[in-house]
């Protein structure tokens, strides 16, 4: 058996993860690289990923964020045409999410396409976009529903089982077990867990009693996250402070798991009154779209979030949610000069209608940008949290003046105590543990933290693109 680290070695996005077992092989994940100019240029290098797709046999994807599963539509267009696996939630967010990402690729060429036209130059070293919306719409056909806790057979010799990973919607971790000459061989593959006792979904599910290989995420490997009652007082000073000065709230929000799970903890302060009535604006066509699937699945969120939800609905005066929808509608927010909460993608803000609320929200002292993510680095969202007092929006060059308050307890991603308490799952150690997911200090940080509190021989910190023989 073989593993190829194709991605998300090293650093926290483009996951991928290639298995060799007998005449069998198969992707776990196929994500886009994330943060700037850098990610771009992976993005690139790997259309070709370095082996035959046509020789792939099947796709197990952990859940729908970009940085997992961006790439498959690359992957059908350069001939991959078996089936990608993954829940019936993840599906229906990446009916949104592939779509979408196709679009701001085409955009993006497009806009590079008149930036040398305006400059005289030709067309040539414009890259094409990785894949178009008819191209992503194209890979949606190749998608196949599992079940939690489902028990299914992608080959002869290989049983699937997939895990509430407490992520985001339709999230898991995956059980793979393989057939062979001697005894059968389990691997497990974390995809992104959840932190425990969180808003809107339900905790991850605890990990198997023992494993012979075991890929393990460690975004936040480094570091614990602040107590959600800590992360409460920080949200409500912001506002505060923000009301008291006359500005704008402006929050870049994931539109998958991140915007719904504020909603939520804004409605819960309104209802206990922690914060006064509010009017928030979500201004992302994806996180409108992801919200609306979120309520079509209400079997798979906590009922503290079904019973809030029933309350948000009978006070509309106390917590009104604007859904924005058309452009000229986005466009009018900026006219409001104080009062508004701005929630809007994309969650480091790199794309999507939050550069422009940004743009002309940052030069005013009087607003606040909440910063409630992971930014990976490279990306706008990084460079603002990192204390830049220019940064360059559409071209343009942006003072910031506006106060940048970063929160740290509403990540959807397990901190390091979270991680090792899942780990604890594990009777005994893995065969091999792998840390992957992670930038390089993160996960260098949590295999120490592996191996001095439980003692696990055999933790790797695999580099981009190696192959290991198992």
């Amino acid at each position: 058996m073989r593993l190829a680290f194709l991605g998300a070695a090293g650093e926290v996005t483009g996951s991928c993860t290639l298995v060799e077992t007998g005449d069998v092989r198969f992707l776990v994940d196929c994500g886009m690289f994330q943060g700037g100019p850098e990610a771009r240029q992976k993005n690139q290098r790997a259309l070709n990923f370095g082996f035959d797709v046509r020789q792939i046999d099947f796709v197990l994807l952990t859940h729908a964020h970009i940085d997992h599963s961006g790439l498959l539509p690359r992957l059908a267009m350069l001939g991959y045409r078996g089936p990608i696996y993954t829940t019936q939630a993840s599906i229906d967010l990446l009916e949104v999410l592939l779509p979408d990402s196709g679009h701001i690729q085409e955009k993006e060429a497009e806009w590079q396409l008149r930036h040398r036209h305006r400059r005289g130059k030709d067309e040539r070293g414009i890259a094409p976009p990785l894949y178009t919306v008819a191209q992503a719409l194209a890979s949606l056909k190749l998608f196949k529903p599992v079940s939690y806790g489902e028990t299914f057979h992608p080959a002869e010799a290989i049983s699937v089982r997939y895990h509430d990973a407490g992520h985001i919607l339709g999230s898991a971790w995956l059980e793979v077990t393989v057939k062979g000459e001697g005894r059968p061989r389990r691997l497990v593959f974390s995809g992104d867990l959840g932190m425990s006792d969180r808003a809107v979904l339900y905790d991850p599910e605890g990990p198997l009693p023992e494993a012979d290989v075991l890929l393990v995420e460690s975004t936040y490997g480094d570091r614990q996250h602040r107590s959600l009652a800590d992360t409460e007082d920080e949200i409500v000073a912001a506002f505060d402070r923000t009301r008291a000065a006359g500005g704008n709230l402006i929050i870049p929000a994931f539109a998958v798991g991140r915007t719904q799970e504020i909603l939520y903890m804004l409605a819960s302060l309104v209802r206990r009154k922690r914060l006064s009535p509010l009017k928030v604006y979500v201004d992302s066509p994806m996180a409108n779209a992801a919200t609306r699937i979120t309520l079509a699945h209400p079997n798979l969120i906590d009922p503290e979030t079904r019973d809030l939800i029933a309350w948000q609905k009978k006070h509309p005066d106390k917590m009104s949610i604007e859904f924005v929808a058309d452009v000229e509608r986005s466009k009018a927010l900026n006219q409001i000069r104080s009062g508004a909460v701005i929630l809007s993608a994309s969650g480091m803000c790199e794309a999507g209608r939050i550069k422009y609320h940004l743009r002309e929200n940052l030069p005013r002292s009087e607003c606040t940008v909440l910063i409630a993510g992971f930014q990976a680095a490279g990306t706008l969202g990084r460079r603002l949290v990192d204390g830049a007092r220019l940064v360059t929006i559409f071209g343009q060059t942006v003072p910031v003046r506006a106060r940048i308050c970063t929160v740290g307890g509403l990540s959807a991603h397990a901190d390091q105590k979270a991680l090792l308490d899942w780990l604890r799952g594990f009777h005994q150690a893995p065969g091999r543990t792998f840390v992957v997911h992670g930038e390089a200090g993160a996960s260098a940080n949590f295999a120490a933290a592996i191996g001095e509190q439980l003692g696990w021989p055999e933790v790797h910190l695999p580099r981009p693109g190696e192959r290991i023989t198992l």
